[in-house]
């Protein structure tokens, strides 16, 4: 009976994809929107770099409490659902922040609002991979879904600078907010939680049962440490972009064409790595590749001061980091199978914030006290990963398509 049973991609998975990334390129603009423009933020809240920082910091220290109850929710209550209920906190804070753009107060409130709305739309990632889209497209979906993370931020590094310049502060915050509320009636417009027939084979257990067992699994612990160096760097380098090049006499506005290029980088990233992930039906020698490749675009970030060096290794730097993370969420959906998809994909993205957090603090305590340079910080980021790398080395390759395929497991 099992090697009879036929599965269904319909056209309409592609609509749902897409209304799910709008509106998580929206959070990812709203969580980063500060990062480019950090000085003049400080000024014109007359406040610290630090304290803008906090803005960005805010959605990881709120991921931590929330991301269990996101995951739950996900995998109860169903995808549309939980992603709508981020989508509705990210529309109501995100309207919130741009209409009192000019109290710092309430903008960190709203900032906080955003960020509780955040795990139950990119937690929802695989889950909606599982739920719409066949074995062999689930890593690419997932990779689609996950270029969120790299688009929202990529938009607000070129977008910020330049609406900050020409329309002001507050006035880019409102735009924000309205795009926000836009996206967020999009996706509850168009959203279903399920195809008319499943697409794939789907059996999950309940939410506590699949954290025990995947936490006993040492695959997916060493997939969590990754993420956590991974995620935690993408977090920190993202949020201090304009304070890593500062000191070398670089402008806000060549930090955001850097940030953007990363960015730009990584969804390249993503859609090649995944593409050659699913029809290679390999997992493990993609996440090697990736942490390997990144550690040279890493220290030109470090240490280059022409301009074009510098560019080029922001771009290898994102093309190789970023393209581990649709990847290493499927890989972890895969091996833990059947804990629920948004479970092992919001364990995974906790850890990032956790170290996000972490690295933030650390890498401001670190800089060297004359020129704000953040070196040391940077080569020890740069030493974390090629511990990852040896941990992606001993990872057993993902059992998905001896499971998936007729008469197998």
């Amino acid at each position: 009976m099992d090697e009879e049973r036929r599965f269904t991609a319909y056209g309409y998975r592609w609509v749902v994809l897409f209304a799910f990334v709008i509106i998580a390129v929206m959070t990812q603009i709203l969580w980063i929107t500060f990062a480019p423009i950090t000085g003049a933020a400080a000024r014109f809240y007359h406040t610290s770099d630090m304290m803008i920082g906090l803005l960005s910091m805010s959605f990881m220290i709120v991921f931590i409490l929330v991301f269990l109850p996101s995951a739950y929710a996900i995998d109860t209550w169903g995808f549309r659902t939980a992603v709508g209920i981020g989508a509705v906190l990210t529309a109501v804070f995100g309207l919130t922040r741009g209409l009192f753009a000019s109290h710092f107060t309430i903008v960190l409130i709203a900032q906080v609002g955003i960020a509780a709305g955040q795990p139950f739309v990119i937690g929802a990632i695989t889950k909606i991979a599982a739920r719409w889209f066949p074995v062999e497209e689930r890593a690419t979906a997932s990779a689609i879904g996950t270029l969120a993370l790299y688009l929202g931020p990529l938009l607000a590094m070129f977008l910020t600078p330049y609406l900050a310049l020409h329309i002001g502060i507050s006035q880019m915050l409102l735009v924000y907010g309205i795009a926000s509320a836009a996206a967020a009636a999009l996706f509850l417009l168009v959203a279903r939680e399920h195809p008319p027939t499943p697409a794939g084979e789907e059996e999950r257990v309940l939410m506590l049962e699949g954290l025990k067992s995947m936490l006993r699994q040492r695959d997916f612990i060493f997939l969590l440490i990754m993420f956590f160096v991974g995620l935690g760097m993408f977090n920190s380098v993202s949020t201090w972009i304009e304070n890593i090049i500062r000191p070398r006499g670089f402008s806000i506005s060549q930090a955001g064409v850097l940030g953007g290029l990363m960015l730009a980088g990584g969804i390249v990233g993503a859609v090649l790595i995944s593409l050659l992930s699913d029809q290679s039906r390999r997992r493990k020698p993609f996440i090697l590749l990736a942490l390997i490749g990144l550690i040279p675009g890493l220290i030109g970030i470090t240490y280059s001061t022409s301009y074009w060096l510098l560019l080029a290794s922001g771009f290898t730097f994102g093309f190789f980091l970023l393209s581990a993370g649709p990847i290493g969420f499927q890989y972890a959906a895969e091996i833990t199978h059947p804990a629920p998809e948004a479970t092992s994909n919001t364990l995974l993205l906790v850890m990032g914030q956790i170290s996000g957090i972490i690295f933030i603090f650390g890498m401001d305590a670190l800089k060297a006290p004359a020129s704000g340079a953040m070196t040391a910080s940077l080569l020890i980021l740069a030493a974390l990963t090629a511990g990852s790398a040896i941990l992606a080395g001993l990872l057993a390759e993902s059992p998905v398509y001896e499971r998936e395929r007729p008469g197998g497991l």
